[in-house]
């Protein structure tokens, strides 16, 4: 076993949270707590998720847990993809999980879940089961009921908690987690007079609703004995009508039962509360929702709010709030995040920005990705680390053209390995895209993407950056680089084409156009605007935020049924369309523009084709970007094998295929990964698992 947990050079301002800690029969080395977090890899991809979670041992965490784990085969939420704790043969993936957790003397949490209301047993078949019957409550709105739980329902739910336990036990994890937070779990659905109408004892008065999560944790500390911890999250309060649980009721709830588990484990409400964009939620938002809860405890209480700063982190401990500093997405961007505290070394911590492109590999059954730390998930795959990078081969010398978010994770890890990197940007700044959007309503804290590699570039002595430096295709040839590496970003279209027009519409030539790229440059727009979204991800959203705030008149057109519908996978959809609403923005959705006139255009029902027409003196296209690419594509084989000294030519994120900005800093990462490598173009790119024939 390695340990990491003495105090190096940080000095007394940050002690505090590097204290150990007690939960119940062990003990965290100190106050650094990586709640349960889902990944996108679950049963498919376990030895994935297992080394994601040692890199965070390595990093220094306390404490690490699992994501929720399916403890039985009568609720599971197919189609997403999460771990499964259904039997003994599920026993060997799991304990993979903790020993990798334990490999720098971290604990080791396993959260164990019964979906109950959440879980429609597409895959099982099984009928779903719950505190009160009624429709599933799930992300997909699949047409699917519950049947109400009866008196042995509830008695094997014990049973099988019990032996979720056991096989816990064995598996060898310190701390089990009762989940009934975020509406997931069986606990919370006893809980809410939302989703428990029963009037029986499990019904009715708050200790009733309450009975099932005391019988749950006695008995699961009965059955692990005085080795392991039990602990039981909860949410907050929920955001739903008058029966919702309320914040009071949870301060109630923990107050009967404050004894109860070996640590209280509290989240802000529901997923999309608890984990909500930096666009909408701010750092530490649940402070007036947990303030005071640990008076009614003698129990350590653990709380998140996406925490990157430490010195927010201390005054959570040194106020009474916390006793653990919780935290999923910003283990992800930075899983060093304890181990640079402890070391003093805070502008080296690569801080979360709150995007949520981590929360679509849950949303979208796939791996998921950090958009600033491309390593994450591709640990066991590919080898990656957040920190590490091998030396560099036999080359020497790389420039890189365009310091957008590509660029710029290039740059970093090229010189990190070792090499001579030369960075050209033809603008007066570096970071690209980055750089415009993050003055953007709500984006401020993604401007982090540059921020952290910048520091982290300014550092190295192999790195030179010239600015307002445009390059010719003579002045590349003319210099002795070994690698040259395009990462010259994208545009936004000016002719509608995106998905539902996948050819240039008609326009007429008196009309106003305008891309995302004229409103980021600060044009100036007078008048009602026309936004037509058919990008369905945040930019036209914001753009409408801004419009208005800048006294237009906007009308949002979609073809999609909601504005914004990628968002759904990030979880600010909703919030999204609530402040256009707000806003007083016309949404028009299920219409596409069809035909650009001199005051109006004509809009496409997407159903039936029906034309409307509407008037307006500005449009906004926020379809699609084209690659940059112009310069790259100039460059002949013929060229290239005259100079002798080039070894490679490339072209790396928008500049290649226009994408979030996750897969561009995921882009530039690879291309420094592998430079000098030699490459297979037979064999896959990473590691996978095969799923096992069994006869």
């Amino acid at each position: 076993m390695n340990t990491n947990n003495k105090i190096f050079k940080t000095d007394n301002t940050y002690q505090v949270l590097f204290e150990p800690i007690k939960i119940g029969p062990v003990i965290a080395k100190n106050r650094f707590y990586q709640v349960p977090h889902c990944n996108g890899g679950g049963y498919r991809d376990p030895s994935a998720a297992a080394e994601m979670r040692n890199i965070k041992s390595e990093g220094g965490w306390g404490v690490v847990f699992t994501e929720q784990v399916e403890m039985h085969h009568t609720s599971e939420i197919t189609p997403y993809i999460e771990l499964r704790l259904w039997d003994d043969r599920d026993i060997k993936i799991v304990s993979k999980m903790a020993d990798k957790i334990h490999e720098y003397d971290t604990l080791a949490g396993i959260e164990l879940t019964y979906p109950g209301i959440n879980g429609p047993n597409l895959y099982t078949k099984e009928v779903p089961m719950a505190a009160t019957a009624g429709p599933i409550l799930t992300f997909t709105s699949d047409p699917v009921n519950a049947r109400e739980m009866d008196k042995e329902d509830i008695r094997n739910l014990r049973k099988w908690f019990r032996q979720a336990a056991r096989r816990s036990k064995i598996a060898g994890f310190d701390i089990i987690c009762l989940y009934g937070a975020h509406g997931f779990g069986a606990i919370q659905h006893f809980l809410s007079r939302s989703t428990n109408h029963r009037i029986d004892e499990y019904g009715g008065s708050l200790e009733n609703r309450s009975r099932l999560m005391k019988e749950l944790t006695e008995e699961v500390m009965d059955e692990v004995g005085d080795t392991m911890a039990v602990s039981i999250r909860l949410s907050l309060q929920e955001l739903g009508d008058q029966y919702s649980l309320t914040n009071n009721e949870i301060r109630d709830c923990i107050e009967m039962h404050s004894s109860l588990p070996d640590l209280w484990d509290l989240a802000q409400g529901a997923w999309e509360d608890c984990s909500g964009t930096s666009r909408f939620v701010e750092e530490g938002a649940q402070q007036d929702l947990i303030q005071g809860i640990k008076s009614l405890t003698n129990k350590p209480v653990v709380g998140v709010g996406r925490f990157t700063s430490p010195d927010l982190m201390v005054k959570q401990i040194k106020s009474g709030n916390l006793d653990f500093i919780g935290a999923a997405r910003p283990s992800i961007a930075d899983p060093f995040l304890p181990n640079k505290i402890r070391d003093g070394k805070i502008d080296d911590i690569r801080e979360c920005i709150g995007c949520n492109i981590c929360v679509t590999g849950d949303m979208t059954m796939s791996i998921s990705r950090c958009t600033q730390n491309p390593s994450f998930m591709e640990e066991w795959r590919k080898g990656w680390h957040p920190e590490n990078f091998q030396i560099k081969g036999e080359s020497k010398s790389i420039l890189i053209i365009g310091s957008g978010p590509a660029g710029l994770e290039a740059t970093r890890c090229l010189s990190k390995r070792g090499y001579d990197v030369t960075l050209a940007e033809k603008d007066a700044q570096i970071g690209g895209r980055v750089s415009k959007e993050r003055l953007l309503p709500g984006l401020s804290a993604w401007g982090r993407v540059v921020d952290y590699r910048e520091g982290q570039i300014n550092k190295l002595k192999n790195v030179n950056i010239y600015l307002e430096s445009e390059i010719a295709k003579k002045d590349i040839l003319e210099f002795d680089f070994e690698h040259i590496c395009f990462a010259t970003g994208s545009k936004w279209r000016n002719d509608g084409v995106g998905r539902i027009n996948l050819h240039p519409l008609e326009i007429n030539s008196s009309m106003n156009i305008y891309t995302p790229d004229d409103i980021m440059s600060d044009t100036k727009i007078e008048g009602k605007v026309v936004i037509f979204d058919d990008d369905h991800y945040y930019m036209a959203s914001v753009l409408a935020e801004k419009l208005v705030k800048e006294g237009n008149e906007v009308v949002f057109v979609t073809p999609a049924s909601i504005v914004s519908e990628w968002s759904l996978n990030t979880l600010d959809q909703p919030f999204i369309q609530k402040r256009l609403i707000e806003l007083g923005v016309q949404i028009i959705c299920n219409k596409s523009i069809s035909k650009v006139g001199r005051d109006t255009v004509d809009l496409s029902c997407k159903y039936t084709g029906k034309i409307s027409s509407l008037e307006t003196g500005n449009i906004l296209f926020v379809t699609s970007r084209q690659p940059l690419n112009e310069l790259y594509k100039s460059f002949s084989q013929d060229e290239i094998t005259r100079h002798k000294h080039i070894k490679s030519i490339d072209i790396i994120g928008d500049a290649n295929a226009p994408a979030p900005i996750a897969w561009a800093t995921y882009a530039g990462y690879n291309y420094a990964f592998n430079l000098d490598k030699a490459v297979d173009d037979n064999t896959l790119p990473f590691k996978r698992e095969i799923t096992e024939i069994i006869s």
